[in-house]
């Protein structure tokens, strides 16, 4: 069995989602008159990009809504088996998937809503609640983003009563002077920086519930470091609206943004275009992403087209602008390298360090 028919296996199936993703998209489009007769207007080429992009009023806005899945699952049980409190992380990282979506397109986050979804009052009681609403708030303050308000719903019967199910929208604004960065830009020769990750970020922790439930010690299993599974896979994710709002202002010629997170390094070529990204270099693995990779069984070629691997943003820029993004991450605290470039060909990417290609028809969320 392949590592992604694993991940599908643990109830995340990109077939099946993507394709109800496309029609989504179909269907929405049919609405965009909607905001044309009160004044405003959907960027269609934003379709299928990580935010939607609404002009009004000379201003340009990216709107982006991410549920964190079952990640906060992850830190239930680690409590339960270890007594640790880890939803400051759980808070943090629902800030952080959905504002690193909303910078993809040149949009500079402003205000985030909560959604917390609990399957019963009683899972406010204790630290926890304590905790979440501190770790959101710590990723609002590290996105420069206010904190507007949000949804607590108790839905019993729909979420478990010892669970909560968590989301965040975004809106942000594009710059002015600034043209959103839809793909439109980039052309062979750019070059691609790769910006580590810190872990498994926002994106699956279905597979690892998969793998410690395998395991006798399940999440409290020690890493070859001495840390447990859980707490190395709680480690909150990281946020790059810094380094986005760093480059912009600094003039940076930023072609194309990709947060990856589902589908991993495929997400190097969600942009509607017909080119290839060759990869040269990659980023070191996070030890924890290399334990759940093993477990799993998968190889590099699966495990490469799932998780992030230790890469967990991509900024395109134009040739020679590769060692500014370095220098720019670098200065925020972030690792990076220049990894590759953009070429004339055929959509895919090619992931040389692993000898792996992904096609074009791997990668379909249009």
């Amino acid at each position: 069995m392949s590592g992604r028919d694993r991940y599908a296996e643990a109830g995340v199936d990109y077939a099946t989602l993507d394709a109800a993703k496309r029609r989504a998209v179909t269907a929405a489009r049919a609405t965009s008159s909607f905001a044309a007769s009160r004044g405003a207007a959907i960027d269609e080429q934003s379709r299928g990009e990580p935010a939607t992009i609404v002009r009004s009023d000379g201003a340009t806005f990216g709107f982006v809504l991410e549920c964190l899945g079952t990640k906060s699952l992850i830190a239930r049980d680690f409590e339960g088996a270890t007594g640790i409190d880890r939803f400051a992380a759980i808070g943090y990282d629902t800030v952080a998937a959905a504002v690193n979506d909303c910078c993809c397109v040149g949009a500079l986050p402003l205000v985030v809503n909560a959604y917390f979804a609990s399957g019963a009052a009683s899972w406010y009681q204790g630290t926890r609640q304590v905790s979440l609403v501190d770790g959101f708030a710590r990723a609002c303050h590290d996105a420069g983003a206010a904190w507007g308000g949000g949804e607590s719903p108790t839905l019993a019967g729909l979420v478990a009563p010892d669970g909560i199910d968590l989301a965040a929208a975004v809106v942000g604004r594009v710059p002015a002077g600034v043209a959103p960065l839809l793909g439109a830009a980039l052309a062979a020769g750019d070059e691609i920086v790769l910006v580590a990750s810190s872990g498994l970020h926002q994106n699956g922790a279905s597979l690892v519930r998969a793998v410690a439930a395998r395991l006798d010690l399940g999440l409290a299993t020690p890493l070859p470091s001495g840390r447990l599974l859980g707490d190395a896979v709680l480690d909150p994710g990281l946020i790059y609206v810094g380094l986005v709002e760093r480059l912009l202002a600094e003039g940076v010629a930023v072609h194309y943004l990709s947060h990856v997170t589902g589908h991993g390094l495929r997400k190097l070529m969600r942009a509607d275009r017909d080119l290839t990204y060759r990869i040269a270099r990659l980023p070191a693995v996070p030890e924890v992403l290399g334990f759940v990779v093993e477990e799993a069984g998968m190889s590099s070629a699966e495990a490469y087209a799932t998780l992030n691997m230790g890469a967990g943003f991509a900024c395109f820029v134009a040739p020679g602008s590769g060692a500014a993004v370095v220098a720019a991450a670098g200065a925020l605290g972030l690792a990076a390298l220049v990894a590759g470039q953009v070429e004339a060909g055929r959509r895919r990417v090619v992931v040389e360090p692993i000898g792996v290609e992904y096609a074009s028809d791997e990668l379909d969320l249009r």
